[in-house]
């Protein structure tokens, strides 16, 4: 990226987004007048920053007060919050699915596109706190939209992962959730957006309507989106 120029360009490795615009233009104010071009060993996710700053906390578009609240649940968590609304909220929520046990949800702070949370519906923060049917819905839930995104997406792997407690990086810590996240042959890393690599070419509301469509499809496994067996 060329230091002299006055707004970055859209073009490889360039700010796509007012977020990540502003954080171009801290990152300029703060050097010597050059900007270093932007290194294959930099792993960049601007969108990010302002959920790792506190700034942005994922607020829906719309405000949702669940008509009633499971017991035990944490109402300033979105999980929690996903966790009761009503069905005519789920798209406002990101929910994919929901079971007797478990919810699943679109990150609204992606890694990478199809990045997925799943979590038990009841606001827990320790594995011991789960039953083992939870623990094997949790589970069941993981294989079911891995299944989904390799037949919709054509993912070739996943990452799936667990932040266990505030020191371990968990963003909700309170509430226990799982990461799947899709991947690629040519993507970069866990956080894939090097150097121009553009890998969020579908928006959230796009992506819950088409893996939404493919769990439905003819291919779908036995455990069912709405929690029934099939």
């Amino acid at each position: 990226m060329d230091g002299r120029s006055e707004r970055p360009a859209t073009g490889h490795g360039q700010p796509r987004t007012a977020a990540s615009f502003r954080f171009w233009i801290a990152a300029r104010s703060s050097c010597s007048g050059t900007i270093p071009p932007m290194s294959n060993e930099t792993l960049w996710a601007p969108w990010r920053l302002g959920y790792v700053q506190g700034h942005d906390k994922g607020a829906v578009s719309e405000q949702v007060e669940p008509a009633r609240w499971r017991d035990g649940a944490v109402h300033q968590c979105f999980l929690c919050r996903a966790a009761a609304a009503d069905a005519a909220h789920d798209a406002a929520l990101g929910v994919v699915a929901r079971t007797p046990l478990s919810v699943v949800v679109t990150n609204r702070f992606p890694y990478s596109n199809g990045h997925l949370l799943v979590a038990p519906l009841d606001h827990r923060a320790a594995l011991a706190d789960l039953s083992a049917e939870q623990l094997l819905d949790l589970q069941t839930c993981i294989v079911t939209w891995c299944g989904v995104m390799e037949r919709s997406m054509q993912a070739y792997g996943f990452n799936v992962g667990l932040n266990l407690g505030a020191v371990a990086g968990a963003g909700l810590p309170g509430h226990l959730h799982w990461h799947i996240v899709p991947r690629w042959p040519g993507d970069v890393n866990f956080m894939p957006t090097t150097a121009g690599v553009r890998v969020l070419p579908q928006s959230l509301d796009a992506l819950r309507e088409q893996l939404m469509q493919a769990a439905a499809g003819p291919y779908h496994s036995d455990h069912g989106t709405d929690g029934s067996r099939r």
